[in-house]
């Protein structure tokens, strides 16, 4: 391992100057500081990490939990905040929580004993008021950003989010303006704010036009595309004579769109389904999917600048980002009687 002292040799200075020279210091000379800095480059010297968090206080290092990498709603969230974070010389430690609460509290304590600087979390859900982890993680007084929405246990925290309701009562808005009436909605987990302000989006939709929501059109689906299949079943089954499926993300859109498939139903021309969130697999479907694009890349940059601004000390609001829908071939309008 290279030292200071071999780096000070070989240039021909003292300790305290090379030791000066690497926290750029302002009483040393430019062209002292471009040798020394060429010298160390070319001795293959790297910081003690452990050593200069020891003096600074400070880590340069981030957490970031989310329930897995698989999930395709995450990866360019993680990869603007990887981005921005290299820029401002932070490293990013990413852990998964598997959607196990359990798993969640040990990696935030995991990484708070990595004296982090601050992290970035996607809550897992719960319907309960609080949940000590997250009572601890304020005490600790770590800066913390939410990425997704707050829920009760977690409202204290500052958060980055997608605007969901307006994005949802958008899509519906679209399907009513094809023709269609009889909109099936595939719900997603009830204690997921996201999943309940999409929902309330369709209703809000469907009552702009003097259209009461059907209970016997509205089905939990979950949020995967199993979840997507079964349900997709129940609606054949019980004969809704839907005329259109809006699924709560992309992945039960295309788990119910293949199940519809699979029984001889063409789309859209017996039914029309939408999805939300424009994961990649949307665009590539067999049949390419209606859906939302969430600014994903914004939510990764938004949750990084919100970070900056709490290590700064400041109070920020969080932030609530617009999406838009993206018209593909799964919609049409509905079958003539």
């Amino acid at each position: 391992m290279v030292r200071l002292k071999d780096i000070a040799a070989k240039a021909g200075v003292s300790i305290m100057t090379v030791s000066k020279v690497l926290r750029d210091e302002a009483d040393i000379s430019a062209k002292t500081k471009a040798r020394v800095r060429m010298i160390a480059e070319q001795m293959g010297y790297v910081p003690d990490s452990s050593a200069q968090a020891l003096r600074s206080r400070r880590t340069n290092l981030f957490g970031l939990i989310i329930p897995a990498a698989t999930d395709p709603m995450f990866a360019r969230v993680v990869l603007a905040i990887e981005e921005r974070a290299f820029q401002m010389g932070y490293d990013v430690i990413i852990a998964h929580s598997l959607n196990l609460p359990e798993r969640e509290a040990v990696l935030i304590r995991r990484l708070l004993s990595r004296r982090v600087d601050g992290l970035f979390l996607s809550p897992l859900y719960r319907l309960t008021p609080t949940a000590p982890i997250y009572v601890e993680l304020l005490k600790r007084a770590v800066p913390t950003v939410l990425l997704g929405h707050r829920a009760p246990f977690c409202n204290q925290f500052v958060n980055v989010e997608t605007d969901d309701l307006a994005a949802s009562e958008a899509i519906t808005h679209h399907l009513l303006q094809l023709g269609h009436k009889r909109i099936a909605f595939l719900g997603g987990p009830p204690y997921s704010p996201s999943a309940q302000e999409r929902f309330e989006g369709y209703r809000r939709a469907l009552r702009a036009v003097q259209i009461e929501p059907d209970d016997r059109l509205i089905f939990h689906a979950g949020s995967t595309i199993d979840d997507g299949a079964k349900a997709a079943l129940q609606v054949i089954n019980e004969s809704t004579q839907a005329t259109a499926i809006q699924a709560v993300n992309d992945l039960v859109a295309i788990g119910a769109a293949n199940t519809f498939l699979s029984q001889g139903l063409k789309i859209p021309r017996n039914l029309s389904v939408t999805g939300f969130g424009n994961v990649l697999t949307s665009e590539h479907f067999y049949v390419p999917l209606t859906t939302v694009r969430q600014p994903k890349h914004r939510l990764g940059d938004a949750a990084v600048e919100l970070m900056l601004r709490l290590i700064r000390g400041e109070r920020p609001e969080p932030r609530r980002l617009p999406a838009e829908i993206v018209i593909r071939n799964s919609t049409g309008p509905p079958p003539a009687l």
